[in-house]
């Protein structure tokens, strides 16, 4: 399909630092901007990117700085600099002229979305979806929100000693659904996954956010996705969002894990088709 055939291009973000970013569907239609999480890639939207959504909307997925084929600066302001995250997703839809953009975070993806709303506001978006997104970071409640088993697993994600982080690695891939993952979809997640140095991951991590402030000013339409059996980040996060953002929809997933447009990519595409039609304004067809 024509409008499945991926462009590719290199966008100068926050702090002049190179991001990857790949495109497909048509350039006229309404954007959904794809934003993955810690230690992921562009790769992990595969299962949207390569769907019915490419017929009717303009789809953008890159890689965050210090992951995949985007730039891995040591210096730990890149990856601490709530301003220079900010001006990733503004050179993006800047640069690449995205109309009545739909953000969609899931995970770390929350912190970057909120960074974006804090100096750039609502203007150039018409909605957002989180997707066992998180917010807080670096604060007693923000731990309530974060499994046990998933902060376990911070020592090897942070270690030089590469089969430790390896394992970690494999741990958290695991950990990410409800169901276990077919081969190939691990390995894939696997080799991504392993793309992103240590000091890359170590450094999100020492952020202290609280962006309640943000999210109770939204005016936005906000669709919160969250699978009930999420052992990254809890369903308790999606309940708070809920209660904080004024209006916002629900969509809850029944036996499934942190990633729900990869465990049930049918329901989570129509789902997010349906969401930003409405957000958007237009009336294109209900089915993919």
């Amino acid at each position: 399909m024509k409008d499945n055939v991926l462009k590719q291009r290199v966008v100068e973000g926050g702090n002049g630092l190179k991001l990857y970013v790949e495109e497909c569907g048509p350039a006229v239609a309404p954007a959904i901007l794809f934003i993955h999480g810690f230690s992921q890639s562009r790769v992990a939207w595969y299962k949207q990117l390569y769907s019915g959504l490419a017929q009717n909307f303009r789809l953008v997925s890159f890689d965050l700085r210090g992951h995949g084929l985007s730039e891995k600066p040591q210096e730990r302001e890149h990856y601490t600099n709530s301003r220079w995250w900010a001006d990733d997703l503004a050179a993006i839809i800047e640069g690449l002229a995205l109309e009545k953009t739909v953000l969609v975070g899931v995970s770390y993806g929350g912190y970057v979305i909120c960074d974006y709303l804090r100096f750039y506001g609502e203007t150039k978006l018409a909605g957002i979806n989180f997707v066992g997104a998180a917010t807080k970071m670096g604060t007693p409640e923000a731990f309530t929100m974060v499994g046990k088993e998933f902060q376990a697993l911070f020592p090897g994600f942070f270690s030089n000693e590469i089969m430790v982080g390896v394992e970690a690695l494999s741990q958290l891939i695991k950990l990410c659904t409800y169901r276990e993952m077919r081969p190939e979809d691990f390995y894939t997640s696997l080799g991504f996954n392993c793309a992103v140095p240590p000091y890359v991951r170590k450094n999100m991590f020492t952020r202290k956010l609280d962006n309640d402030d943000v999210l109770a000013g939204l005016k936005l339409p906000l669709l919160v996705t969250h699978g009930l059996e999420d052992r990254v980040i809890l369903p308790t996060a999606a309940e708070h969002h809920l209660k904080v953002v004024a209006g916002s929809q629900a969509n809850f997933y029944a036996e499934t894990g942190h990633l729900p447009f990869i465990e049930n990519p049918n329901r989570f595409n129509l789902g997010l088709a349906t969401f930003a039609r409405q957000a958007q304004g237009w009336a294109g067809p209900k089915t993919l």
